[in-house]
């Protein structure tokens, strides 16, 4: 935008994010109140998930989320593998991308942006070389050019070089691409999954496929 300061441009964010996540939840209230009941239909308690992810600078905040798996564990005690604790029910939620609404509401506390890098876990951060972690430069979002250009069917190094390219490249125009783009692909369901694995193998470090 010509004349118009990256500051400037991202209190413009800030507002669209205020307005955009306040509009998404009263649009998907009722969505939302259906994937509800599933979820505790389905699997019980809890119906969300909430875990600690890596916001910008790397600050952790507790991300939101429906809960998509079960809790079920093998005879050690242990969580069973993500693929055999994915229920029915939660696959239809992640492939329809419902599981992510609830980020709104991170959205809405000014710990997420309706478009960024998404958050991913805080077990990660001293696995990135200076590069990759630039993607904590802008605030993490619920979708991001990574989820318009594949989700989880790139690879760890594909991602990670999206996400430095938006943060490098980032205008509001981008954004609005963005959301754009994201529609379709929500409506397409394409890339839910790596292949081989419900979401994506753990990322290792730099060098990692």
């Amino acid at each position: 935008m010509e004349g118009v300061t990256r500051d400037q441009q991202l209190r413009i964010k800030r507002l669209i994010d205020v307005v955009g996540a306040a509009a998404g939840l009263a649009l998907t209230g009722p969505a939302m109140a259906v994937a509800a009941v599933a979820v505790r239909v389905s699997m019980g308690a809890p119906v969300f998930f909430r875990q600690e992810r890596p916001g910008l600078g790397g600050r952790p905040f507790r991300l939101w989320k429906f809960r998509t798996m079960s809790d079920a564990r093998g005879p050690d005690g242990q969580l069973l593998p993500d693929e055999q604790r994915l229920t029915a029910v939660g696959q239809f939620i992640r492939s329809t991308s419902l599981d992510e609404l609830p980020q709104l509401l991170n959205v809405l506390k000014g710990e997420m942006s309706l478009v960024g890098p998404r958050p991913l876990l805080m077990r990660y951060l001293p696995r990135y070389n200076a590069r990759q972690a630039r993607r904590h430069d802008m605030k993490p979002g619920i979708t991001g050019l990574t989820a318009v250009r594949g989700r989880n069917a790139l690879t760890w190094a594909e991602k990670f070089e999206f996400d430095v390219q938006y943060v490098e490249q980032w205008s509001l125009a981008l954004d609005a691409r963005i959301l754009l783009e994201t529609v379709g692909k929500v409506l397409n369901r394409g890339g839910v999954s790596n292949q081989g694995h419900v979401t994506m193998p753990e990322f290792m470090g730099d060098g990692a496929p």
